[in-house]
């Protein structure tokens, strides 16, 4: 669970995103995170008996700074006003597929999948679901998938509007083949992350997700 300290500490940061207030607070950022640290630590060691490739992984190899990058941003604020990890078996600076958590009050969710890959690796992925769509659809809508996601997010940003080169309207599969982005989240509420439960339910909507991540991993790291 997220300590309710933690979730204040981010409400107060939503509230005073500066440096002089951060660096005065430093001391309950530091406690804030350290709880996450925690609280991933305890997930990666939990979820490494479904899927043994992340078990080698520590929390901060998975967590993000959260100071933001704001040189090419209108947003000038310095500090992220969440938390964020994404676990997969090279660390959060891996472009595979894997699972993310976000910690931030009211907006949390959980989820996961392969965002923006480049354009070798989004190629491949493509073309897997074109020859493989049958098992493709059976991962999207296996019972515990749809229960915990629904589907895949299909954002403007994640979406072509034309199919891409090669591949026509008429493709059963063209709707996952336009995709840019394969990504499936689920939003929580504070009382859920907040909750005795939570690193239990995290683990299980992780196990939900990881036949897709295994797609999605198999097609990139496919010669």
């Amino acid at each position: 669970m997220v300590q309710a300290n933690t979730l204040q500490f981010l409400k107060n940061l939503q509230k005073n995103n500066n440096k002089p207030w951060f660096d005065a607070n430093r001391a309950l950022y530091e406690a804030a995170k350290k709880d996450v640290e925690a609280l991933m630590n305890e997930v990666i060691a939990k979820f490494a008996k479904a899927d043994a490739t992340i078990g080698h992984l520590k929390a901060k190899e998975c967590m993000f700074r959260i100071n933001r990058d704001v040189r090419f941003s209108k947003n000038k604020e310095p500090y992220k006003n969440n938390f964020g990890a994404f676990i997969n078996k090279g660390g959060k600076k891996s472009m595979l597929a894997g699972y993310y958590l976000h910690i931030e009050p009211g907006q949390a969710f959980v989820g996961g999948g392969l965002y923006m890959p480049e354009a070798e690796v989004l190629k491949k992925v493509r073309q897997e679901i074109d020859y493989n769509f049958a098992g493709f659809k059976k991962i999207i809508n296996a019972a515990g998938f749809k229960k915990t996601y629904g589907t895949l997010s299909a954002d403007k940003e994640f979406t072509l509007v034309r199919p891409p080169k090669g591949y026509e309207d008429t493709n059963p599969a063209i709707e996952f083949i336009k995709l840019k982005s394969w990504v499936a989240t689920q939003r929580l509420s504070d009382k859920e992350i907040t909750s005795k439960e939570f690193v239990s339910s995290v683990v299980a909507a992780f196990k939900n997700l990881q036949p897709l991540i295994q797609f999605l991993n198999t097609a990139a790291e496919g010669e």
